[in-house]
């Protein structure tokens, strides 16, 4: 875990080091609008998305992908090991092409890392792996910036005006599947929590499962809690039916 509470990061190891082709963008949409009907999960998509970003942008090596998480810690997915200490060194130091992309939900180029007075310490510390190179792509919906793609390339100068326009304009379309894929992980991960504390309130209760959700229905309405925390709440303490007064407010 890093400085900032990131998780740990997952990796794809498919692609090949190298750059891309040019004109792979209509592709890589193509196949990103085909991720809403795959069932993946979370992590999945999100990997599935950066390669796609490597893919669509001329001169990319390799990709990382960054998803806000509230209340989380964020997740992290790489299409290569090699970018997983790139980024493990930007959210380690506090500075970066990412973080200012998703602080200022704009696009940031860098064709220098090491001689990019923005950001030094990280410039610096990336230069010493061997990445000059970095395009990073805020992904941006009504919620506002939801998480960030960051491409690298070893050589300086490896992105041009067309890498910076069509990793736009693939940024747009990502930021739809990523928000999509992270509310079908929520509502299924609170699917799941329900589904549990039902299940301990019927065992506890010896009640049956209509019951059950009734009683789970009716102290969330009764406290103005949301059905999904108290359910977790259930199942992280292990309550009883009858303790579940102590837990919402009086």
């Amino acid at each position: 875990m890093s400085a900032d509470g990131t998780s740990g990061v997952s990796t794809a190891n498919g692609l090949r080091h190298g750059v891309t082709p040019e004109g792979s963008l209509q592709g890589s949409l193509e196949a990103l609008a085909q991720l809403s009907t795959q069932r993946s999960n979370l992590r999945e998509t999100l990997t599935h998305v950066a390669t796609l970003a490597v893919r669509a942008v001329p001169g990319a090596e390799g990709a990382g992908l960054t998803l806000f998480e509230p209340d989380r810690p964020n997740i992290l997915v790489a299409t290569s090991p090699f970018v997983v200490p790139v980024d493990a060194a930007q959210y380690g130091i506090g500075q970066g092409p990412c973080i200012m992309a998703g602080r200022e939900a704009t696009v940031v180029l860098t064709r220098s890392l090491g001689k990019d007075r923005r950001w030094p310490d990280f410039g610096q510390a990336v230069a010493q792996l061997g990445v000059q190179s970095s395009l990073s792509l805020p992904l941006i919906t009504a919620d506002g910036v939801i998480g960030t793609i960051n491409i690298y390339a070893h050589r300086k100068r490896a992105f041009s005006g067309a890498s910076e326009r069509e990793g736009q304009l693939y940024s747009i379309s990502a930021a739809i599947a990523v928000h999509s894929a992270q509310q079908l992980h929520n509502t299924q991960t609170s699917a799941g929590v329900i589904a549990k504390a039902i299940a301990l309130v019927m065992k506890r209760a010896r009640v049956g499962a209509v019951e059950a959700f009734q009683l789970l229905q009716d102290f969330s309405e009764r406290r103005q809690i949301e059905l999904s925390a108290l359910a977790q709440l259930v199942v992280d303490r292990s309550v009883t039916v009858e303790r579940l007064g102590r837990l919402g407010p009086h």
